[in-house]
């Protein structure tokens, strides 16, 4: 099944994460009357982690969590415990409550070194996620996207991370210089739901850009174009104060 999700507009940040909740319980509900396993891949940042919240407060026994793998989309090259880490946070919030295998939680490891932990990661995905087209195919990512446009820990100048046919690679934020991994563009792209959830007015410009704007390539959101799923936003008011939703 495709095109599960559709983009929304939703009156604050907890409205869209909640209804971002609601339809991901929807959609695994109904892809395992037809599936034995679903992977997902998940990113991090504060509305993923109020998302996270929801489902572990309201939906932990909604649906066979042993069925589910969960990747990450990226992690910052730090230990498992650092505030910062993607794996470290959405386990506090959402797989430290809930009845799921560890063996089905596959977590970059941010604490080793990197270049051994792109050859490792890659192992694991290729290892567990059925290929369509030479590319590991999730069912489903859940994105988000930075100030300055940014998707995953690809940031703007480095657009060969979507022409790379690698599976993950390192990346380095542009201003930190903090080592990051990350999935490439080319398995984002070939996912077969993309959901993005962004919220908040300071990053509206950009969203309108990104949505309407066919010039807009220099912002890795903009990258993010299906090759053979669907792509869904699903937004606050503030986010997308200067777009229209059909």
């Amino acid at each position: 099944m495709k095109n599960f999700f559709k983009t929304q507009v939703l009156p604050n940040d907890y409205e869209t994460a909640n209804r971002l909740a609601m339809d991901i319980i929807r959609y695994t509900e109904n892809m395992l009357h037809y599936r034995e396993k679903l992977y997902i891949a998940l990113s991090g940042g504060n509305t993923p982690l109020l998302m996270f919240e929801i489902i572990a407060k309201e939906y932990a026994k909604a649906f066979m969590w042993q069925k589910l793998h969960f990747f990450w989309v990226d992690e910052r090259c730090v230990l498992e415990s650092n505030p910062e880490s993607n794996f470290g946070n959405a386990y506090k919030s959402l797989f430290s409550k809930i009845s799921i295998p560890r063996e089905n939680l596959h977590p970059i490891h941010g604490g080793d070194d990197p270049l051994n932990e792109v050859v490792r990661y890659t192992g694991e995905i290729l290892t567990n996620v059925p290929c369509i087209n030479n590319f590991p195919a999730f069912d489903l990512i859940l994105l988000g996207m930075g100030n300055d446009g940014h998707t995953a820990s690809i940031f703007p100048g480095q657009a060969d991370l979507f022409e790379t046919t690698a599976i993950c690679s390192i990346s380095q934020h542009p201003q930190t210089l903090q080592k990051r991994i990350t999935l490439t563009g080319k398995v984002i792209n070939n996912a077969s739901e993309i959901v993005f959830l962004v919220t908040g007015t300071n990053k509206a410009d950009k969203i309108k850009s990104i949505i309407h704007d066919d010039d807009a390539d220099t912002y890795p959101a903009k990258k993010i174009k299906p090759s053979q799923g669907a792509l869904s936003w699903y937004l606050d008011k503030e986010a997308a104060k200067y777009i229209k939703v059909e």
